[in-house]
């Protein structure tokens, strides 16, 4: 069973994201990301698989990322999208910005 407490961790190139994010708790989320994406050396995928939750903050977040990504010339892809969240970023005009929200990288069961 997935932990609700949302999570990043970094394990050979993938930062995993699980849990539940909400605006009570992605900042601290999104700093964890942001400890983590500093230590990489090399272009990372980002697995979205075991989040729980599509909500706008999740967006934001993943943008913040992609920001400090490209500013230490790492570059980020992201896999596991649910529909929901991919909705969401089309919704925004934000498909296009994030590697992996295309209509053939998402999970239509999510």
């Amino acid at each position: 069973m997935t932990s609700r407490v949302p999570q990043a961790q970094l394990t050979d190139g993938v930062l995993m994201v699980t849990g539940e994010v909400s605006a009570d708790t992605v900042v601290a989320l999104r700093e964890q990301g942001e400890r983590l994406i500093r230590t990489a050396s090399e272009n990372l995928v980002v697995d979205l698989d075991g989040l729980v939750t599509a909500h706008s903050v999740v967006l934001s977040m993943l943008l913040c990322w992609q920001r400090l990504a490209h500013q230490a010339g790492i570059a980020l892809s992201f896999r596991g999208v649910s529909g929901r969240l991919a909705s969401l970023a089309a919704l925004s005009n934000l498909e296009d910005q994030l590697a992996g929200f295309g209509p053939e990288s998402v999970h239509p069961a999510h």
